[in-house]
């Protein structure tokens, strides 16, 4: 069991560095899906409990094989804006049985096994832009959680040559799951996200259930131990973020300068919301800068880089630097001679346009260069 958990969390863990373009949650949220369940086989006993039958006369070994089934999961959750989440899921899996094998031959077996089962589950949005990687607006998360499983035989019925078997009853015990899933944003309701996923999920204790056996020493009270109940889950499903923004309107064309006699001295290269990679009109801003270094007397050209006031406040110093970077590079391939550049990350501070925590304004995702 510890070999198990410890396999699945170091799995998650180096799944981490994948992809997403698509802002992390902050605030509520809720999600609803359901898919496909495939439940492993059960290793599995069965023994008369009967004073006045010996046990080891009517005892089997063997193991249940179920049935594909389905499952159906809900749960609300926080996002802290920083890409973790935290929520409290319900569950609900369901599988008939196929039969019950064991020496000599499988046993004709019905029922079913129903799972309710309550999770606290934590997640972490992987934001692939850190890592350079574009999704196309695809979020990969990963997760783990912790809870406890009901587990339901209603009822469990094994037919032999020469005796019949039933069993049912409820028990519970301590269950776990890893998660990994993607999300996409579907543009026409801010918010609203479509979820794909597989999740692995075990229940450590699925415990003894009593019954009653038909057979040739007559009627017996017995009983039957299943084995761990472990399932791969495969879920599609819809979740929904509270007090999201809505798309951002495409960003205006970038402020031309005025004619003047002389070059300017500063220049201004925006770019779109996220990203550090330079648009067609932001290389030709840079062409000019290059172009006016060599017309007037400089000695140093520094490249600011900005951000406008979404997302947090470190990942904003990262992104900016980012964007200094790209023009700094431009300004090299355009002939400017690398020692004369000083390149300077100032994240969501300076901006052109004051704004509340969390507006996407363009003027603010921007670059100065400035010729000294």
């Amino acid at each position: 069991m510890r070999k198990r958990i410890a396999l699945l969390t170091t799995t998650l863990l180096t799944a981490a560095p994948v992809a997403a373009l698509a802002q992390p949650i902050t605030g509520p949220y809720v999600s609803l899906g359901s898919g496909y369940n495939i439940k492993q086989n059960e290793g599995a006993t069965i023994e008369n409990t009967s004073r006045n039958i010996s046990r080891e006369a009517t005892q089997n070994s063997g193991t249940y094989r179920w049935g594909n089934g389905f499952n159906v999961q809900a749960s609300a959750g926080y996002g802290l804006g920083n890409g973790l989440r935290v929520e409290l899921e319900g569950n609900y899996i369901y599988n008939d049985v196929n039969n019950f094998v064991h020496t000599p031959r499988p046993t004709a077996s019905t029922g079913h096994q129903e799972d309710y089962g309550l999770f606290v589950n934590v997640l972490y949005d992987i934001n692939t832009q850190e890592y350079g990687v574009d999704t196309g607006g695809v979020t990969p998360y990963v997760g783990v959680g912790v809870g406890y499983d009901w587990i339901h035989l209603g009822p469990l019925t094994s037919t032999g040559a020469n005796t019949v078997f039933h069993a049912g009853g409820t028990n519970g015990g301590f269950a776990y799951q890893g998660i990994i899933g993607v999300a996409y944003p579907l543009p026409w309701v801010p918010g609203l996200d479509v979820t794909a996923e597989y999740r692995f999920v075990g229940n450590v204790n699925n415990g003894s259930y009593s019954g009653t056996r038909y057979g040739p020493l007559g009627v017996s009270k017995s009983k039957v131990d299943l084995g761990e109940d472990l399932n791969h889950q495969f879920i599609v499903g819809l979740r929904y973020a509270f007090y999201q923004p809505a798309p951002p309107p495409p960003a205006p064309p970038a402020p031309v300068a005025a004619p003047a006699p002389a070059p300017a001295r500063t220049y201004l290269v925006f770019f779109d919301w996220d990203r550090a990679d330079l648009t067609a009109r932001a290389r030709q801003i840079i062409a000019e800068a290059a172009q006016a270094s060599t017309h007037v007397e400089t000695t140093r050209i520094e490249v600011n880089g900005y951000t406008d006031l979404s997302g947090t406040a470190a990942y904003n110093q990262r992104l900016s630097v980012r964007r200094a970077q790209s023009v700094e590079a431009e300004l090299v391939r355009d002939g400017v001679p690398r020692n004369e550049i000083l390149i300077h990350g100032y994240g969501e501070s300076n901006p052109l346009v004051p704004t509340a925590k969390g507006v996407r304004e363009p003027q603010n995702r921007r670059v100065e260069i400035i010729l000294h």
